[in-house]
């Protein structure tokens, strides 16, 4: 014979039949309430009390009750959800900035619906055109360096977008970070004023990624403003992964002479080089001085600790959830024209060695 549970009924031949679907209405009599009031408790309306919040809530649970989430959003006009799409999440620094957006969105009783496009600028238009598609209420991009089709797109759309990692200055977007120029001061200063005259750079991909184009060229301007050079002898580029990174130390000893201080584009490539550095018995920072940027959680626990420009990650986050949140509802919301850095001196650099010193300097 056939046994029923909680999931459904079985029948004789072992067969699940699925459990009807609870509708509004029943739930709405298991709280000895209106399907209306029912209906205003689950879109987080302020027009109950919180025991009738409680009440319904616990009604719902019990009965596994699931709102229709199209049916909702079309009466609303509103997904309740926004979208992240982020290039990797590799690069950790990017995990921190989204861990904060959705903590503040879930705060609002919003989701996050997250995509990467692994700087793939065609699937960063097919994954935004897909979000807008399922209704979402705003999204959250990286960068400035978009395909002209994807803004065409967003401008149709109306669907409200902020730019992160990207500086306000250089967008006519709205636009959430620092200037790259300025960090690149930041790290150029600190090992030139160590006495290094022989500096390189491990950097990131450059394709469909405008932070490292604009971090080379900062680098570049900062070396000049100390008379020197960065040759293109002196840049390898890497992806976001420790193995790596140490490929590319090993890549920069075959190109000649090694510089006496690396910058690397984030910290993940920092310890990468840092890694691969102990490996080969060179000694950080004695014979090579290694700073990095961004001030993960895991600089500050190497050995040894990680130099590193603190960068701010999970205020990129926030900020961009409480824009999009203000936006979606219709309110104006300043953001500010730059994110400030901060050098974090730790262990990973010092002067250079004695053979290396400029005799003049």
């Amino acid at each position: 014979m056939a046994v029923r549970s909680k999931s459904g009924a079985v029948a004789a031949d072992g067969a699940v039949a699925p459990r009807p679907k609870v509708r509004i209405e029943e739930v709405a009599r298991a709280a000895g309430v209106s399907a209306a009031t029912v209906s205003r408790v689950l879109n987080r309306t302020a027009l109950v009390s919180d025991d009738l919040r409680d009440r319904v809530e616990a009604a719902a649970r019990e009965m596994g009750y699931v709102a229709h989430g199209a049916a909702r959003a079309l009466a609303s006009r509103r997904s309740r959800a926004m979208g992240a799409v982020v290039p990797t999440l590799t690069n950790t620094i990017f995990s921190d900035a989204i861990e904060a957006f959705q903590q503040r969105l879930d705060a609002e009783h919003h989701t996050m619906l997250l995509a990467t496009y692994d700087y793939d600028e065609e699937l960063e238009y097919r994954t935004v055109r897909t979000m807008i598609e399922r209704g979402v209420d705003g999204l959250m991009l990286v960068g400035s360096m978009h395909p002209p089709h994807l803004l065409e797109l967003l401008e149709a759309s109306g669907v409200p977008f902020v730019q992160t990692w990207a500086s306000p200055r250089r967008s006519e977007h709205p636009a959430i970070g620092y200037d790259n120029g300025a960090l690149a001061r930041i790290v150029v200063d600190h090992l030139v004023g160590l006495g290094h005259r022989e500096i390189g750079m491990v950097a990131g991909l450059t394709r469909h990624n405008d932070r490292v184009q604009a971090r080379i060229a900062g680098v570049r301007g900062a070396m000049r403003r100390h008379k020197l050079r960065l040759p293109p002898e002196r840049i390898v580029y890497t992806r976001y992964r420790i193995e790596d990174a140490r490929a590319a130390l090993r890549e920069m000893q075959q190109r000649g002479p090694m510089p006496t201080a690396l910058l690397a584009n984030n910290d993940v490539v920092a310890m990468g080089l840092v890694v691969e550095a102990a490996a080969q018995g060179l000694c950080v920072p004695g014979d090579l001085s290694i700073i990095g940027v961004g001030d993960l959680e895991m600089a500050a626990h190497m050995r040894p600790p990680l130099t590193t420009v603190r960068t701010p990650k999970r205020a990129i986050g926030a900020m961009a959830a409480d824009y999009l949140l203000a936006r979606s509802n219709g309110r104006d919301f300043d953001l500010p024209p730059e994110l400030s850095m901060e050098l974090v001196v730790r262990g990973t650099t010092a002067p250079p060695p004695m053979r290396h010193k400029d005799p003049d300097s």
